[in-house]
């Protein structure tokens, strides 16, 4: 094994940033094209859309039909006493409300059946995608901002997209129906009615953009909600121990009251749009019902006609405020719409080679050549750095905070990629095999072990789930553990608790270690697996290491020196150069940094 150091090169990173968009007071993405991608997902489900399309129109051509039967019914029969007549009409009514009925039921079902499946369609991509993108990506995104994506903007598109495209499109035939009938009814009745729209207009211009900055706002404002939840569960221990829940609730509440004034706020304007629309709306009434009153004692129209005209004209203001408002809600799905779909568009910054290979069962051998990586394309974190490590050896690497340990890990994972240099594994380039097949090579125990929700045999087998009982034991009896499961009343199917909660650190540690064991890797990283346990967890740790280690290629991150220093070769790595190697007594005797750190560790001892 060798080592050696510097360099510099460019860094790339890829894809987009999840609050790209919330930084900014417009979108990056064009309406047509987000449109365009959401009607894709419609269209997958073409039948049950056609029959929704189909029920939208009958359900418009029905709701118009009422106020004419109704002057019919004046006209043409209650004046001449036409019982006869009158009954067919009443009875074609209620044969109109019927089919009305049925076919609002069918468009109600069939768009909340579209809504449901595009969310689940949508969450179930989102959440497939998020497990192929980069560590990088991860590391520019909060993971409250993520789970927003995943939970609130898929309902509101749901919610919003979804009815808003269909009673769009219900609003649009209601209109163009009720304009025809009035104009085929009265032409001067319909000028009279028509005469408030031009300030109708003028009022929706008003409301509109401050509804959309108001709609916008809401959007952000519950993004940082979900964030500062997700931050005070999963922080619960640190904020305890640091007696934080004051400061932490008092964030929350500040966050939640800026979501309620986001709220109020388009509430108030909502609130404010829709009285004033309808103050418009009486004002057209009134005009009608003053000029129909007018003509019908002049004679030059009938009753009938007057009634129908005061109907439609109160069916006209109804589609008309639903599309003075279907922009703003629009845009609010389009915002959501963007930030999914620019999740979604995220590249994963590390992929296979086109003509990648699958890695078969490797021996071991490990070189970095010249290796340089940087997370910012300004500060290089390793610079040319060389190391060797021999099939079945123990590489330990050791230094300060910061200097550039774990890196090295990840890089060996292909977690990141490379500035400069390369990797091989049994003499191939780790960019030219498949991550798949590298990772089923490597068992990694982190210095904070992650243990899922379940059974303590579910985590051990999370590696291997076709282990057998018999196995599983045998690496619980490898790292020390048997004995402590044994003794819980439900053994090896004892619930851990949301992360291991129910654990110790060094039992779940342990869990860590068995579950490594088990799935039986030929390279084996340990980064500062030691370093959270008592010294007591410490030696049973180090007698489960000889087991775990043996026959394996082994890089082990250390900050106790102690549980290197059978290590076959060291490495001591200081603001990302190497800067000693060789094992425990050569560096011992060299009197540098090793043994400064090491003398320093057992002095404070």
């Amino acid at each position: 094994m060798t080592a050696h150091h510097p360099g510099h090169g460019p860094h790339h990173r890829h894809g987009f940033s999840l609050d790209d968009i919330e930084k900014t007071h417009t979108r990056k993405i064009r309406d047509r094209v987000l449109l365009a991608w959401l009607l894709r997902y419609l269209l997958q489900y073409k039948r049950r859309f056609t029959i929704t399309v189909v029920a939208v129109v009958v359900v418009s051509l029905t709701g118009l039909l009422p106020p004419y039967l109704l002057k019919v019914a004046i006209d043409n029969y209650i004046v001449n006493s036409d019982f006869a007549g009158l009954t067919i009409i009443a009875l074609i009514l209620i044969g109109v409300y019927l089919i009305n009925w049925i076919s609002d039921y069918l468009r109600t079902y069939q768009m909340s059946w579209m809504g449901e499946n595009m969310v689940n369609q949508l969450r179930k991509q989102l959440v497939s995608h998020l497990h192929e993108l980069s560590f990088g990506f991860y590391d520019r995104s909060e993971a409250g901002e993520i789970i927003s994506r995943v939970t609130n903007d898929t309902d509101t598109l749901s919610q919003i997209f979804v009815q808003g495209v269909l009673t769009l499109i219900s609003n649009v035939l209601t209109l163009i129906g009720i304009v025809a009938i009035m104009l085929w009814l009265s032409v001067p009745m319909t000028i009279a009615a028509f005469s408030v729209i031009p300030p109708l207009i003028l009022i929706v211009f008003i409301f509109q953009s401050r509804l959309r900055k108001a709609y916008r706002a809401t959007r952000k404002k519950i993004a940082v909600i979900t964030s500062r939840l997700e931050q005070s569960i999963s922080g619960i221990k640190e904020i305890q121990s640091f007696t934080r829940e004051l400061d932490t609730i008092k964030d929350f509440k500040q966050a939640n009251i800026e979501n309620l004034q986001a709220n109020v706020q388009a509430g108030k304007l909502f609130a404010l749009l829709m009285p004033t629309v309808q103050i418009v709306g009486a004002i057209g009434t009134g005009i009608v019902l003053w000029f129909g009153a007018m003509s019908t004692i002049s004679g030059s129209i009938t009753l009938g006609i007057v009634i129908a005209f005061l109907l439609y004209v109160n069916k006209f203001f109804h589609p008309l405020v639903d599309l003075t408002t279907f922009y703003n809600t629009v845009q609010s799905a389009m915002s959501a719409a963007e930030r999914i779909f620019v999740t979604l568009a995220t590249k994963p910054e590390i992929v296979d080679a086109e003509d990648a290979v699958e890695l078969a069962q490797v021996k071991g051998e490990i070189i970095f050549h010249y290796v340089t990586f940087g997370y910012d394309p300004d500060y290089s974190v390793l610079e040319d750095v060389n190391i060797h490590i021999d099939p079945g050896k123990t590489l330990a690497i050791v230094g300060p905070t910061g200097a550039g340990k774990s890196t090295i890990v990840k890089l060996l994972s292909r977690f990141y990629e490379l500035q400069q240099g390369t990797i091989t594994v049994d003499g191939l380039d780790i960019r030219k095999v498949t991550l798949n097949s590298l990772h089923k090579q490597m068992g990694v125990v982190l210095q904070e072990p992650f243990l899922f929700s379940g059974t303590i045999r579910e985590n051990i087998t999370y590696g291997k789930h076709n282990a057998t009982d018999d196995e599983v034991a045998q690496v619980a009896k490898s790292v020390g553990i048997h004995k402590f499961i044994s003794s819980l009343p439900e053994g090896y199917e004892t619930n851990v608790g949301e992360r291991g909660s129910r654990l110790s650190v060094g039992q779940k540690q342990l869990v860590s270690f068995a579950r490594a064991l088990l799935s039986d890797p030929p390279i084996l990283i340990l980064d500062e697996a030691t370093s959270s346990v008592d010294p007591y967890t410490e030696l049973k740790i180090k007698k489960a290491l000889t087991v775990l280690m043996k026959n394996r290629t082994s890089l082990v991150i250390a900050h106790r020196l102690s549980t290197v220093r059978n290590a076959d070769n060291i490495i001591v790595i200081n603001e990302g150069k190497i800067v000693e190697e060789g094992n425990h007594m050569k560096l011992m005797k060299k009197k540098g940094m090793y043994h400064r750190l090491y003398k320093k560790q057992f002095k404070d001892l």
